[in-house]
């Protein structure tokens, strides 16, 4: 059993008839809405679709809308691209008509970009691919020299080396896709471009002031994201190392070292960490991946990320279920290595809830017991994810009568959700109850060992406080 997530981004590879259904046969644990592209009404097809297959499966798939944000972008070129040459002049014109680009000039979608840059800035377009130097700033023009050339096309990204641009993380776009989110009951929304954790509480209250339920992702994108980490995380419900526009902001010879440490921090701090961008990224075309790609994502499987999340590899490759064919065959590989069934988390530290402490001692019992797996009976999921935390080749299966609740566990590392109606309240023979769920679904067998927690009142949020070592009939 594969414990580590894969996560799928739907677009119009994956909106091709038989597409979904195989992608969702192959492992796909949650899939992502990308709403920098698409309208209201393809998210809301693809979900329908999406949910139809998932109950004709048996299978619990997360959803999460991932919000745009202030992408700041070049405008349009009068031909569609145009070459710029080093050491060449250059301006970026924020009045400059949309669709009047030249090889001298272009317009910005993000009008205060004059006023957040000056001279001797470094601006990097098309994810680093093209960079600039700024001389001066006049007015709405921004004054540059080509520090490095190339093609250059309609809507690239411009990012500031080491961050500072000040756009806000949500825009007006944002809060009108937030409505469409919360409509379609998503699991998670996917905040783009946070500076702090003050951005992720507005989101939450905005959600929350539309009646949504949905938990929040914080992409680390901006440098600036980095100096406020703590608190980013105290405030969302999973992070994401979203390693592109990260990449292009802090450099990339700093990139390995801040995705190990945020996984670790994230961790740390009992949160879901989903490492992105670029992971399979050949496979777009190729049908296999590059070696370089295979030791990428085996190594954020080892530093402990929950999940592996694939973009336009699924939404617009050529064979989107090789794809993830592919990173399951990966993910299980690295789940092989003494590394990742080891852990050390929290022995040090003292617990400050009961299911806490619970979910600690199982997971402890677990790895130096012969069990065959941990059966949580939960409500809201708080002790699936604190089991999760610990490192283990012990799975972790969740049940739940919430749809909502199996839903977010999906992205949870060695997390299995399985649905459970609770049909008995007294505790020994929900107990038996919850076993024989689990054999006819095939997950136990008569003679397994196993651990079962759960309340001793059922039906009582973050109530978990018993732990059994119990033999399946």
């Amino acid at each position: 059993m594969r414990r580590t997530k894969i996560i799928a981004t739907l677009g119009p590879a994956t909106d091709k008839v038989g597409v979904l259904e195989s992608l969702l046969a192959a492992g796909v644990d949650a899939v992502r809405l990308n709403f920098s592209h698409g309208t209201a009404e393809d998210h809301a097809a693809r979900v329908t679709q999406l949910r139809q297959i998932a109950t004709e499966q048996k299978r619990t798939i997360c959803i999460i809308a991932d919000l745009q944000g202030p992408k700041i972008r070049i405008a349009c070129f009068e031909k569609g691209s145009v070459i710029v040459k080093q050491n060449d002049p250059f301006i970026f014109d924020a009045a400059l008509d949309d669709n009047a680009g030249t090889a001298a000039h272009v317009g910005i979608t993000y009008k205060n970009l004059p006023k957040d840059v000056s001279a001797g800035d470094t601006l990097l377009v098309d994810d680093g691919k093209l960079s600039f130097k700024v001389l001066t700033v006049k007015g709405s023009e921004i004054h540059c020299q080509v520090l490095m050339g190339g093609k250059l096309s309609d809507h690239k990204g411009i990012n500031r080396l080491g961050g500072g641009l000040s756009a806000e993380a949500l825009t007006v776009k944002d809060k009108h896709d937030l409505q469409t989110a919360v409509n379609l009951d998503v699991d998670y929304i996917a905040i783009s471009f946070p500076r702090s954790a003050a951005d992720i509480l507005n989101a939450k209250q905005q959600i929350a002031d539309l009646k949504g339920h949905a938990g929040i992702i914080a992409k680390i994108e901006r440098r600036e994201a980095l100096d406020n980490i703590e608190g980013i995380i105290d405030a969302s419900d999973i992070i994401m190392v979203a390693r592109g526009d990260l990449g292009v902001e802090i450099g990339d010879a700093a990139l390995p070292a801040i995705q190990k440490k945020l996984i670790h921090q994230v961790r740390a701090k009992n949160k879901v960490v989903i490492t992105a961008t670029q992971m399979m990224e050949s496979m777009i075309h190729s049908p296999i991946p590059t070696r370089a790609e295979v030791m990428d994502v085996a190594n954020a499987i080892l530093d402990g990320t929950d999940t592996v999340m694939l973009s336009a590899e699924t939404a617009n490759g050529d064979d989107p279920v090789r794809v993830i064919e592919a990173m399951s065959r990966i993910c299980l590989g690295a789940e092989q290595l003494p590394k990742s069934v080891l852990s050390h988390h929290r022995l040090d530290k003292t617990f400050s809830h009961t299911d806490e402490a619970i979910a600690m001692a199982a997971m402890y019992t677990a790895n130096h017991l012969a069990i065959k797996a941990i059966v949580c009976l939960t409500e809201s999921g708080a002790t699936a994810l604190w089991m999760s935390r610990i490192r283990s080749g012990i799975p972790i299966l969740a049940l739940s009568p919430h749809a909502r609740t199996l839903r977010k566990m999906a992205l949870y590392r060695g997390v299995y959700p399985i649905h459970f109606s609770m049909p008995h309240q007294e505790p020994h023979l929900l107990d038996s109850q919850a076993l024989q769920h689990l054999v006819r679904a095939g997950f136990l067998h008569s003679g397994d060992s196993v651990i079962l927690t759960r309340g001793l009142h059922i039906g009582v949020l973050g109530g978990t406080n018993t732990m059994q070592i119990l033999q399946v009939p």
